[in-house]
């Protein structure tokens, strides 16, 4: 219990009202402007006045570029786990990666009979959401046909594909201590309410969560937390949980990650003062008093300096080089692990060029901003820099994770499992620092930024370096460890 140090992410729940299906788009629009990190969209298939959740997330998918989709829960009785594979995949891959999957095992089950959906007792229902991760785990996999016979669902030859292009994180919506076990036994991530579960009930839950990991050798860590809140803004500070200033909310989130790991919130707003101050507000403060607590200053780096010191240790011709085998002689199923990690860099590799779209639309806004009046222009850019500067700090923490997962545990398995890969593993451990260092520098240009528009250039530099050494390190990457990974059989 306490905090993992995964990355703060913030985001707005929708309430899909068929009424409102224009007002939601501009909700979801505004949420990705305001730089907030993650949408979720309730989903009560049963309810006749709501739209379809799967219908309005491709909508929301294709007015957006950057914030994350999250169906807040899915109601599995209702959709068949391996539809919804594919459908989630397919989403997945016309985003360009931005799929976090919530699952639930059902709640208001008068509507879903109605539905002609199954009528699970709790101990079936809990049964049937480990058999559904089983099956969407299988199809988005690369491997041969999957066959599978449970009590709930059964596959009998069914081809994995299409395959997502980043790994969708299964988070469990859970109350009860069965669901509560199997979250922290498989899932991803964990998702109470605080309608549901106040912030006085989460300490008990966390434990049960935690417990079952570290049961099943895990590392509670393994399991993200995000919390559907609800609140209400005020100028007076009170003693109940998120109704008072943004500085309180702030001070009660951030309590929530220290004591209980939560590292996503997303807020039910109902107007746009409400999502404006989450997003401008209680977010910043929420990441600068959890950063002070782990300790995470950040320096900065000279560009010069920084340049100089990025160049030396990419230099392709000093890089260690292995034999190469043939993977056409390995089966499908060993190929998987290499073709992951392509996928994983495929998608840091998208998210690179959504950076740089970003800075050509601000570059554009600052050369048209002396054809428009000058109050209108300023409050227009500095819209445009701010949503710059979170989308660039929110890649950068994405790659600075992905970095410390491999330094962490796929760079000493495969070091461990064949010698001759340790001089190609130091390699990169060592390229991994020049990229933080250079993801410092694109963080320092950014702040810089923002206070003075004019620092554009900067930061078009640094992302031009990051860029350069970014995509060479990756190639690298691939072409020493692909092989490797799908030959030996690793627990990674």
């Amino acid at each position: 219990m306490g905090d993992f140090g995964h990355e703060l992410w913030f985001g707005v729940g929708l309430v899909p009202k068929a009424a409102g299906g224009e007002r939601l788009v501009r909700r979801a629009v505004m949420a990705e402007e305001v730089g907030l990190d993650i949408l979720g969209v309730q989903d009560h298939p049963y309810q006749p006045s709501f739209l379809d959740t799967w219908t309005l997330l491709p909508m929301l998918a294709a007015r957006t570029t950057r914030i994350r989709l999250f169906p807040d829960v899915i109601n599995l009785p209702l959709r068949p786990p391996a539809v919804l594979a594919r459908g989630a995949a397919s989403l997945d891959i016309l985003s360009g990666g931005r799929v976090e999957l919530g699952l639930g095992a059902g709640y208001f089950w008068d509507g879903i009979l109605a539905m002609g959906g199954p009528g699970h007792s709790p101990g079936e229902a809990v049964e049937a959401v480990e058999e559904a991760m089983v099956v969407l785990r299988a199809l988005w996999t690369p491997g041969d046909p999957v066959v599978l016979q449970g009590d709930h669902y059964r596959l009998d030859g069914a081809q994995p594909g299409p395959f997502p292009p980043h790994p969708i994180g299964v988070w469990l919506g859970a109350y009860k201590r069965r669901m509560l076990e199997l979250s922290g036994r498989l899932a991803d991530g964990w998702v109470p309410s605080s309608g549901y579960a106040a912030p006085e009930e989460l300490g008990g839950l966390t434990k049960i969560v935690d417990t079952a990991a570290e049961n099943a050798g895990r590392d509670p860590g393994d399991v993200r937390r995000i919390y559907n809140i609800s609140g209400r803004f005020s100028s007076l500070s009170s003693a109940e949980f998120l109704n008072g200033p943004p500085a309180q909310w702030a001070e009660q989130l951030a309590e929530l990650t220290f004591n209980h790991g939560f590292s996503v919130f997303i807020m039910s707003a109902d107007d746009e003062y409400a999502l404006k101050t989450f997003a401008a507000e209680v977010a910043p403060a929420v990441r600068e008093l959890v950063g002070k607590e782990r300790g995470g200053g950040k320096g900065s780096v000279a560009g010069a300096g920084g340049v100089a010191r990025a160049s030396g240790p990419l230099d392709d011709a000093t890089r260690p080089r292995l034999p190469k085998r043939d993977l056409a002689a390995l089966t499908a199923a060993q190929r998987a692990n290499g073709r992951r990690l392509v996928q994983i860099h495929d998608h840091l590799r998208r998210e690179l060029a959504q950076i740089r779209d970003a800075l050509e639309q601000v570059a554009a806004g600052q050369s048209e901003a002396a054809a428009l009046r000058s109050m209108i222009n300023e409050l227009t850019m500095r819209q445009n820099y701010w949503t710059l500067g979170s989308f660039c700090a929110s890649y950068c923490r994405i790659l600075t994770a992905h970095h410390s997962i491999e330094d962490a545990h796929m760079f000493p398995a495969l070091a461990a499992a064949d010698e001759s890969l340790t001089p190609v593993v130091e390699r990169l451990e060592q390229e991994h620092e020049v990229v933080a260092e250079i993801l410092t520098g694109l963080d320092a240009a950014l702040v810089a930024m923002i206070e003075d528009p004019a620092g554009l250039a900067e930061v078009r530099d640094q992302v031009d370096l990051l860029s350069n050494v970014l995509l060479s390190h990756l190639a690298y990457e691939e072409e020493e460890l692909v092989e490797p990974l799908s030959r030996l059989d690793l627990d990674i």
